[in-house]
């Protein structure tokens, strides 16, 4: 597991701006004036927000004639997923089975 390249997407994810962004895309592809409709920000500020989310691959987009398009990365977001999920279960990816519990901590 890139514990590395998570910790990055979490930290991309941890704006409530971009986090709202993502919420937008979830329902398909917007362009860039539909999103900014949305939020109470400049041009820039959501271009800001954008290019974050796009180093990190979590939004990708597109010229269609004169209009930016966006859309969530579907491989980065179920990539995301499928660590959240091996985080909180038990399973055969899980940390815990490279420790050897002690019994030092006996009550």
């Amino acid at each position: 597991m890139d514990y590395e390249r998570l910790s990055a997407v979490f930290k991309v994810l941890s704006d409530r701006n971009r986090l709202e962004i993502i919420d937008l895309l979830s329902c398909g592809p917007l362009c860039a004036c539909d999103i900014l409709k949305h939020f109470n920000v400049t041009q820039p500020t959501l271009s800001h927000h954008m290019k974050q989310l796009k180093d990190m691959d979590i939004v990708t987009s597109w010229k269609e004639g004169t209009r930016v398009m966006y859309a969530l990365n579907c491989e980065t977001t179920n990539r995301t997923m499928q660590f959240i999920d091996q985080l909180f279960t038990d399973s055969n990816h899980c940390m815990c089975g490279q420790i050897t519990k002690e019994s030092c901590c006996e009550l």
